[in-house]
């Protein structure tokens, strides 16, 4: 659809682990605050929304098998190490068609927790899948699939650098991380009060800024040329020095000074993104994608993956060199087992 003829459109995304259909019993602060949003967004815009909580038997986000490691080539826009409704790997990725709303935004408004002085494990799934989009390979058929000999061999090629772009570059991510601080664990020396060894825990060299738990997702943005800006970009306390069970979203949304640090930044994304106005896409799209079928490049990869489970990988191949300079000790049959099994294997 022409720029001209379509709306603003915006994706908010709650990225708590956290849902009432699993084991917490409770729904997350997020999801709150990203309804809370949502409700609050222009008329005019088009609003998508999505809770990545977990939900017992959903399928939960795939982690990335790191194929951009042996070549950039391998590593396809919209991830094909993955498909949607697939029984041996179940992806949310692919099952909430998470790619192509990615893609069909203008701005994404990330609603999350800091949880070990990180990010949520959900949030960082999702963004390490989206490696793909910062360089990913929009064209499978080059490299038969899936296979690394033939991506290796791509992109050394003029036909690559033509390919190889940041395909969602353009966009703009805003994030909202808040936190307790450790609620009612913290003593009066900074220390958690349940340790043993207070030695092992120095206050003064603990991340003092919670904001920055959100840091390796905003410059992983920035890096692929999708703008964050340092407004767009906030932290907010809620809880502190309380028991966990004694700030649940129904405790939090009492908390005004927590509520107006969101709204503020609600307010701020809006004049942002209005602003700013729509954002042409790129080439390769994610929107309307369909993948390819690939089943005679399944057995070819097949019948790669038993060479290599004999300890006979193909000819020149860095599987065949590391097999034949002892550094990986991995044939076998049976690569589901431990990697205990490598020691009797020297």
């Amino acid at each position: 659809m022409p720029l001209t003829e379509r709306s603003l459109r915006v994706l908010l995304i709650a990225g708590s682990n956290r849902r009432q259909y699993n084991c917490p019993g409770v729904d997350s602060k997020s999801r709150a605050l990203m309804l809370r949003m949502a409700d609050q967004l222009p008329d005019h815009w088009d609003v998508d929304i999505e809770d990545l909580g977990n939900v017992y038997g959903r399928a939960r986000i795939q982690s990335c098998n790191g194929c951009v490691s042996t070549s950039m080539a391998l590593c396809v826009w919209p991830c094909n190490c993955y498909a949607r409704d697939n029984k041996d790997e179940p992806d949310l990725m692919w099952d909430l068609d998470l790619y192509a709303r990615l893609d069909a935004a203008d701005a994404w408004a990330i609603i999350a927790p800091v949880n070990w002085y990180g990010p949520t494990s959900n949030l960082k799934l999702m963004f390490d899948r989206l490696i793909c989009a910062n360089g990913g390979n929009p064209r499978e058929e080059l490299i038969d699939h899936k296979n690394p000999k033939k991506a290796m061999a791509l992109d050394k090629t003029p036909e690559w650098k033509k390919l190889t772009r940041n395909h969602l570059e353009g966009r703009t991510a805003a994030f909202f991380s808040y936190g307790d601080g450790g609620g009612d664990e913290i003593g009066a020396d900074g220390r958690p009060r349940l340790l043993r060894h207070p030695a092992y825990f120095d206050p003064a060299e603990e991340m003092k800024d919670d904001r920055d738990a959100y840091k390796p997702l905003v410059w992983q943005c920035r890096y692929g040329g999708i703008e964050v800006p340092d407004a767009l970009w906030s932290h907010a306390y809620v809880g502190e020095g309380k028991p966990y069970s004694e700030m649940q979203t129904e405790d939090a949304v009492r908390d005004t000074s927590f509520l107006a640090a969101f709204d503020g930044w609600a307010t701020q994304f809006v004049a942002h993104v209005e602003a700013k106005g729509l954002v042409k896409p790129g080439e390769y799209r994610a929107v309307g994608y369909k993948a390819p079928g690939h089943r005679f490049a399944d057995l070819k990869l097949k019948w790669r993956e038993l060479q290599m489970s004999r300890g006979r990988a193909p000819e020149g191949s860095s599987p065949r060199e590391q097999e034949e300079q002892g550094l990986n000790r991995d044939a076998t049959f049976h690569p589901k087992r431990s990697a205990r099994d490598a020691l009797d294997r020297k």
